[in-house]
């Protein structure tokens, strides 16, 4: 899922442009049109970079702290190449085919399914090829014009507890990759699952380093600081640097990656994880019906947030038309289709569109000259792999924390709460996901109680049929070991 980024204060109307477009680039991007200046899309594109940029640090961290079924990791130094050159060239096509100041990326959430769900029952390549899959999934319904539909089939309330049950999940993640919580071992014969800390207190220069992040994000968001996350994640990366230098502290405390200045800040890309995808590998590792299930959480997951955003940054930059639609949209959607597909052959996960394209809207960007400019950054970034993995998880988890907050901020006062039959399902779906370390799980359990509730209120022709469907495959899905099937 895209992460949301602070909500910013709405760009005054444009004015109509006064002059004739002046130039072939004028015309295709609709500049003038649009009432917008080449130096505004520049400047937009560059401050979407800047805001997306710390995507370039936590996807890897995400995904490489996560082993596959076989113990194998992958590597930080190839993931931050993956994760730029997607990002680079899916924020290109959504600039020249889509004609709107949307950056795209792996979107949070999504790493979070593949990192700890789909690889620990099975190979990367095949955990990246279900992404693939959902990718074409989301291009088949885009072309065949069910996209609207099968959204329209699940409520608003289980889409927004869809997600904020990511973002609670993302947060948790986070706390967890920092050493702030951690799982107390089965010897201690306890019942609660978590501790603070590695042994009920905060120890060590690690744990701060996170506390202190956390807290300069915080404060930066409130202080409205454009960039807040990315400049956070590099100010406590040089706090890091210094404290390891100057305090005596065990390589094991950071994690994976200990933070040292590299010797050569620029180095050439390692494009070894490009192509590393097994389409179909993973439905032999955990079968037909599991399979299937995995692929429609990602696309679940990509689906909502991706339709919600680019409404969301259409209608700051005033390019929805008197109705309330995005001219053009489906070319917008297919693209973000082609971003899930593509994440999945780089390995760097389901890229999508980032509400933190706002902020370059809010510098005037208003077509995709923005996203070319900002697909461009993402291409240089290519060539800095040893300034983002130095980053270690204390410095850039925060920002899964912060994420994670502002997800729920935004979408918790959509929910009708008073409707059981509706705010049951959604809080099983927000509270499942981080306390049975599942996405997977919060949405079953969700599409299953609405369906239950929802006939015992004798409402039960509001439930879509396809609803119905899809909480029956989820629910045989849970039947299965019973039933000695699995």
């Amino acid at each position: 899922m895209s992460p949301l980024a602070q909500p910013t204060a709405k760009s005054p109307e444009p004015s109509p442009a006064t002059l004739p477009p002046s130039s072939p680039l004028d015309r295709f991007f609709k500049i003038s049109e649009r009432g917008s200046t080449l130096a505004r899309e520049v400047r937009g594109g560059v401050a979407t970079f800047f805001t997306m940029a710390y995507i370039l640090v936590l996807n890897p961290i995400i995904l490489a702290n996560a082993v596959d079924m076989t113990g194998a990791h992958l590597s930080s130094a190839q993931l931050v190449t993956a994760t730029a050159l997607t990002a680079g060239l899916t924020t290109l096509l959504m600039g020249v085919i889509g004609n709107v100041p949307i950056g795209l990326a792996a979107g949070l959430g999504v790493n979070t399914i593949v990192a700890l769900q789909l690889a620990p029952r099975m190979t990367w390549a095949d955990a990246m090829g279900m992404v693939v899959l959902a990718g074409f999934a989301i291009m088949i319904l885009v072309a065949t014009g069910l996209r609207e539909r099968v959204m329209n089939a699940v409520p608003l309330g289980l889409r927004k507890a869809i997600a904020i049950g990511i973002g609670l999940f993302i947060a948790l993640v986070g706390l967890v990759d920092a050493g702030f919580v951690s799982r107390i071992p089965d010897a201690a014969h306890t019942t609660v699952p978590l501790q603070l800390g590695t042994d009920g207190h905060l120890n060590g220069w690690p744990v701060l380093v996170f506390i202190l992040g956390l807290l300069l994000t915080l404060v930066l968001m409130i202080r409205k600081v454009p960039g807040a996350i990315l400049i956070s994640i590099a100010a406590m990366t040089a706090v890091a640097v210094l404290l390891d230098q100057a305090a005596t502290i065990p390589a094991s405390s950071w994690g994976l990656t200990v933070p040292e200045w590299p010797g050569n800040p620029v180095s050439a890309p390692d494009f070894g994880l490009v192509g590393q995808v097994s389409l179909f590998g993973g439905f032999g590792k955990v079968g037909i019906l599991t399979g299937c299930l995995f692929v429609f959480t990602v696309l679940m997951s990509c689906f909502f947030d991706a339709m919600g955003t680019i409404l969301g940054v259409a209608d700051e930059a005033h390019l929805l038309d008197e109705k309330g639609d995005l001219p053009g949209i489906n070319k917008i959607l297919m693209v973000d289709g082609i971003a899930t597909a593509a994440g999945g052959a780089t390995s760097s996960s389901a890229n999508t569109c980032f509400v933190e394209s706002t902020a370059g809207v809010g510098e005037g960007a208003r077509t995709g000259f923005a996203s070319i400019v900002t697909g461009g950054l993402f291409l240089v970034a290519l060539f800095l792999t040893p300034l983002a993995t130095m980053v270690p998880a204390q410095a850039a988890t925060p920002a899964l924390v912060t994420v994670g907050f502002l997800i729920l901020a935004n979408s918790i006062r959509d929910i009708d709460w008073s409707d059981y039959t509706i705010a049951v399902p959604a809080f099983l779906t927000m509270v499942l996901m981080p306390f049975s370390y599942s996405i997977t799980n919060g949405i079953g359990f969700g599409f299953i109680t609405f369906c239950i509730l929802r006939l015992a209120a004798g409402r039960g022709r509001t439930v879509p049929v396809a609803l119905y469907a899809v909480a029956a495959v989820f629910a045989f899905y849970y039947l299965m070991p019973a039933l000695g099937l699995g």
